[in-house]
């Protein structure tokens, strides 16, 4: 049974991601089961780190799935305090040996990009339900932007698309 912060970023994921197409690979993979939504508990980053720990052996072990979206929604509220985590979450991918296997994409409720404002449309881009940490398998990545007519496109099209839709 998921947990309301589950349900949240999969209608999230339906309702905005797929819908708006700002990844065009989401709807394949979701609608495959390919994508684990998991909730945790933690409620501070070192309790964070160990969850973050699980969910990568997971995906490095289990050829079904294909990402992994780990929720945390009782720790790194504060967007600075996430985003100087995620210094840590890639240390930890590359004392697992994983990194170019692994990566990480971040999002956040009140993601802001470098050289933005807060209100900026197009930090929308980024911004979820609740704090988030989306593991991606670097080949499949790499494979999915080989399969896109123009993946550098995509970003730029995105912006646009919140602009137009949030200014």
């Amino acid at each position: 049974m998921s947990t309301p912060a589950e349900t949240a970023v999969e209608s999230w994921i339906n309702d905005f991601v797929i819908e708006h197409n700002l990844c065009p690979f989401a709807a394949k993979e979701l609608r495959a089961g390919r994508v684990r939504i998991t909730e945790t508990q933690a409620s501070d980053e070192e309790a964070l780190l160990l969850a973050l720990h699980e969910e990568l052996d997971l995906l490095f072990v289990n050829a079904e799935l294909e990402t992994t979206l780990l929720v945390h929604p009782y720790v790194l509220e504060d967007f600075s305090a996430y985003n100087d985590f995620l210094d840590l979450a890639d240390e930890l991918i590359f004392s697992l040996g994983l990194e170019g296997t692994i990566q990480i994409a971040s999002f956040h409720p009140d993601y802001c990009f470098a050289q933005t404002q807060p209100e900026s449309p197009e930090n929308k881009t980024n911004r979820s339900p609740f704090p988030l940490l989306h593991l991606l398998r670097e080949d499949s990545v790499a494979k999915a932007a080989a399969s896109h007519p123009d993946v550098d496109a995509i970003p730029q099209r995105n912006i646009e698309l919140m602009k137009s839709l949030f200014s």
